[in-house]
């Protein structure tokens, strides 16, 4: 892989799940992603695709996204360990966010770590707020817990109704509980 690389970025589906999956599973851990049929199954819904990044057809890594017209989310995104340190996460991160005028958010973990810290300090670089609002993540497969996450948005900070909008959106669309009957931790 060159130094200074110029990859593809590309609309995936049912062709790129399996690349997808493995990389998922090697990125995050079980509380911060669905069984293999949970992430199988978002591929049936019209608001979500991953956006796959190659280069001479060689798998680099992924974004995991939603569509909601009012907002964007990046549920996953993740970097093959080999092709990481190039400035391909910073340059897919910064196409995908421009390819729509609409807001785009992404959770996460607290500034209570050294790598969350590097983590929010990366979406900074990368023109995202940290948002200071109460936000948990309900759990993501049978027998996790509720995960204490905050929201980054970009091109700007939240106002808290657009958050609490936002909120609403995720629980409901991407996690499958009813807002009012989230019982945060």
């Amino acid at each position: 892989m060159k130094k200074d690389t110029e990859f593809l970025m590309k609309t995936g589906g049912r062709e790129s799940f399996e690349a997808v999956f493995s990389l998922m599973e090697q990125a995050f851990p079980p509380s911060e992603r669905r069984t293999r049929q949970g992430q199988a199954a978002l591929l049936e819904k019209d608001v979500y695709s991953y956006r796959i990044l190659e280069e001479d057809g060689q798998f680099l890594g992924f974004l995991g996204v939603w569509d909601f017209g009012e907002f964007r989310f990046c549920e996953h995104f993740a970097v093959n360990e080999n092709a990481r340190g190039k400035g391909i996460g910073t340059k897919a991160l910064l196409r995908w966010a421009g390819e729509s005028e609409s807001p785009v958010v992404l959770e996460v973990e607290p500034p209570e770590t050294a790598i969350a810290q590097r983590r929010i300090g990366f979406y900074q670089r990368a023109g995202f707020t940290l948002n200071s609002f109460s936000y948990w993540q309900p759990a993501m497969q049978p027998g996790q817990e509720p995960i204490p996450l905050l929201l980054m948005s970009r091109p700007g900070a939240l106002s808290e109704e657009v958050f609490r909008r936002c909120r609403d959106c995720l629980l409901r669309e991407v996690y499958g509980v009813s807002p009012e009957e989230f019982l945060y931790p």
